[in-house]
């Protein structure tokens, strides 16, 4: 469904927070937005850009991904997973509602754009999707951040050899762009989930979730029919600093030399809606983590019966990821330890449970840890490998790939043994009602 949909739907679960105070997007409507991490949060008064509302915190919970895409938790990865392996061609419309109103003479400066902290270099968009055309792939989406310069120019970070960086090396002059804030969870997830680079992202989101497509007005790129807000433009071979902004790891990312783009026009939706992600907040790490998840999973199950797989919080959403499985022969645990790794490049640390180990309880994984992990036997550590530049303690280096050193845990049960000493004692369960305790 929609973000605007998914709104009113959270409004009757009784899950959204509404504020009619007005509030200023210096500072202040960030923290009030931290304050109230969880759950989804619609501003309606922002001071100084009337006519705007600002919605925080509808990605910032697993549950409100399966309440807009209509599955149970238990098979939210399978359904991204499919999503994944067998994406589905959007429809494309002739009119759409991000289009109602088409602004040629803008300022940037009128949209609701945050400043989340003080450490920030200026205000940053960071829930939008950029879609681009690849010469050799075609259509791509994925997110960057973005730093606003003036009144038509953002300093985006555009990370080096990957889809938008690739796609630019390959044009001559601008590369044509659209970037859409307000999109569906749909969208947010397939944006996140870094498929090869012929898979076309929105065609897995509309895999997730019906997604119709418009062409933009300025350019030939096809963008969700239902998005917010639609800023048609160009990257441009212009560069300046970028930086520093708070990062998935909650620590601020340096300052580099990154593209300008230059924006054209801007579309969107009648009474539109703002959608402001905060960085480094819950919102960030699961987009961020949980569509990993499913890249993970696939690859464990090249080698072992993969059961579930969670990227943790604890982690960063990014560097720490569970793998549970289903053992079934001795070397299952470190197959799926190094699969892990090739499945979700910036992993850092994995642990591989058996499947009566909630991997979702980080005391239980740690349970598992104490009770059937062995160093010398059961610890596998890779050295000066391929890492995140997220990451404050890789070694990095300009224009080459961050560097570290990873390490599984291989927390199953020995294979061969007698399980009986391995397994947790588990008391019988009871009615408390029939003891008074309500």
């Amino acid at each position: 469904m929609s973000l605007r949909k998914f709104i009113e739907q959270t409004a009757v679960t009784g899950d959204l927070i509404t504020i009619d105070t007005p509030v200023d997007t210096t500072y202040e409507l960030a923290n009030v937005a931290h304050a109230l991490e969880g759950r989804p949060v619609l501003f309606n008064q922002i001071k100084g850009h009337p006519g705007w509302r600002v919605i925080a915190g509808p990605c910032a919970d697993r549950r409100y991904f399966c309440m807009d895409l209509g599955v149970e938790l238990p098979h939210l990865l399978d359904h991204l997973a499919n999503a994944v392996a067998h994406p589905v061609a959007p429809e494309m419309v002739e009119t759409a509602p991000c289009q109602e109103v088409v602004l040629a003479q803008f300022d940037l400066r009128d949209l609701p754009i945050l400043l989340h902290l003080p450490e920030d270099a200026g205000r940053y968009i960071a829930s939008n999707v950029v879609i681009v055309n690849d010469a050799e792939y075609g259509r791509n989406m994925c997110y960057h951040r973005l730093l606003l310069l003036d009144d038509k120019h953002f300093a985006a970070r555009i990370i080096e050899n990957r889809g938008t960086y690739n796609a630019l090396q390959k044009v001559e002059g601008d590369l044509p762009v659209a970037i859409c804030i307000g999109v569906s969870q749909a969208v947010h997830l397939a944006a996140s989930m870094g498929p090869p680079p012929e898979v076309d992202e929105l065609a897995v989101a509309n895999a997730l979730a019906p997604t119709p497509l418009v062409k933009c007005l300025t350019n030939d790129l096809a963008v969700p029919a239902h998005a917010e807000i639609v800023l048609e433009g160009r990257i441009t071979r212009r560069t300046t600093s970028e930086g520093p902004f708070m990062d998935l790891t909650e620590t601020m990312d340096i300052v580099r030399d990154q593209p300008v783009i230059e924006i054209d026009l801007i579309t969107h939706r009648r009474d539109p809606i703002f959608h402001a992600l905060l960085p480094g907040g819950l919102e960030h790490k699961i987009l961020m983590g949980m569509p990993k998840e499913p890249t993970i999973f696939n690859e464990v199950n090249q080698v072992a019966k993969c059961t579930d797989v969670v990227i943790t919080p604890g982690g960063t959403s990014w560097l720490h990821a569970v793998v549970q499985i289903a053992k079934q022969g001795e070397e299952d645990g470190r197959r799926a330890i190094q699969a892990a790794f090739k499945g979700h490049g910036s992993l850092k640390h994995v642990w591989v449970v058996d499947t009566d180990v909630d991997i979702y309880d980080p005391a239980q994984v740690e349970w598992a840890m104490a009770t059937r992990f062995q160093a010398d036997r059961d610890l596998i550590i890779l050295e000066n490998q391929p890492g995140s530049s997220l990451d404050p303690s890789g070694i990095h280096a300009p224009g080459q790939k961050s560097r570290t050193a990873k390490a599984g845990f291989d927390c199953t049960i020995p294979w061969g043994v007698d399980k009986s000493k391995y397994v947790r004692g588990e008391y019988g369960r009871v009615d408390l009602q029939e003891y008074g305790i309500r």
